[in-house]
């Protein structure tokens, strides 16, 4: 199944995903889609720089579902930190949409 990598930015504590090129943004839709564990490895080898120079906290990968183009979480955790706060629709990153 295929993933993306995800971490906190360890100056604000805002959710990030890695981008092609190594890049972190805040945008599930602009994170690299790693097609399976072999990729996952590579790249959670690479982002160890990041951590080590205090960029980014807590790297993990986690399953998503890519249809027409659209970037969605399988789970209810990796959903909640990809668009932001359960409390209000119009809180968080899922206020943009």
């Amino acid at each position: 199944m295929s993933q993306v990598i995800s971490a906190n930015r360890l100056s604000d504590g805002i959710v990030l995903f890695r981008a092609k090129g190594g890049a972190w943004v805040e945008q599930l839709r602009d994170a690299e889609i790693l097609p399976d564990a072999a990729a996952v490895k590579a790249v959670l080898g690479l982002v160890e720089v990041d951590v080590k120079a205090n960029h980014v906290i807590e790297v993990a990968a986690f399953e998503v579902t890519v249809k027409d183009g659209h970037v969605e979480p399988v789970h209810l955790r990796d959903k909640i930190r990809a668009r932001g706060p359960t409390t209000h629709p119009l809180h968080g990153k899922q206020a943009a949409h």
